[in-house]
């Protein structure tokens, strides 16, 4: 038989097969749901919180907790004694003017307020570290949903070699099912979601780990509202 002869059978045969009935959406989102939450056991926030850090710990990220009028001083003590300079972050969001208003004498606020193209020798040569306000995270991986703006683009915790994030622990879901459900995604995206689980890391051929080489070096994440863990 020829080739020819023999596609036609095969596509014959599956035309004459029964088509399997649509599932409508609704019923397969059901589905996927009830899969979800039978395999996930009830969590505090406390837990997520302890569970958040324990992940991010474990890929290489430094992660503490702290109150909301305490976090930008702690914060800002620490970046100095990092010997960070110049802090990239949004002076129009209420968590980077907190952080600016806080920062001593020798650490510079830069705002994103010119084209990259304007500046790009000098961010990536001269600005020490990014700062960003995570839109919310997941615990069970230790991952931070980071929904980019104008004011704080991709740019912000992706150039600077050290990618310092703040996560208000009432954000934190359990899972990514449960952060897509919660955040209601499926009516609608945002175009630029990223997804980050620790600082940039790759390996060569001997799974010899490097630290930095495709992003920051470093992550520090501070978790405002949860407890101590």
């Amino acid at each position: 038989m020829s080739a020819m002869g023999a596609r036609e059978r095969m596509l014959g045969r599956l035309r004459a097969a029964h088509a399997v009935p649509a599932v409508p959406v609704e019923e397969l989102d059901g589905r996927i749901d009830s899969h979800y939450d039978g395999r996930r056991a009830p969590a505090s926030n406390a837990q997520l919180v302890r569970a958040m850090q324990a992940a991010l710990t474990a890929s290489h990220a430094e992660v503490w907790c702290a109150g909301a009028a305490a976090w930008p001083a702690q914060l800002a003590e620490r970046l100095a004694a990092h010997g960070v300079r110049r802090l990239l972050l949004d002076p129009a969001s209420a968590e980077g003017a907190a952080l600016a208003s806080a920062l001593p004498a020798a650490v510079e606020a830069l705002p994103f307020a010119r084209p990259l193209e304007q500046w790009k020798a000098e961010l990536f040569d001269s600005v020490d570290a990014g700062f960003t306000v995570a839109r919310s995270g997941i615990a069970a991986t230790g991952t931070l949903v980071l929904a980019p703006d104008a004011g704080s683009p991709r740019t912000a915790s992706l150039v600077p070699p050290l990618h310092v994030a703040l996560l208000h622990a009432d954000t934190l879901h359990a899972d990514l099912h449960a952060a897509a459900r919660a955040e209601g995604w499926a009516g609608g995206m945002p175009s630029n979601l990223v997804l980050a689980s620790g600082p940039s890391k790759t390996s060569d051929i001997q799974q010899t780990l490097a630290y930095g080489a495709h992003g920051p070096r470093w992550m520090w994440l501070v978790i405002v509202g949860g407890e101590a863990a």
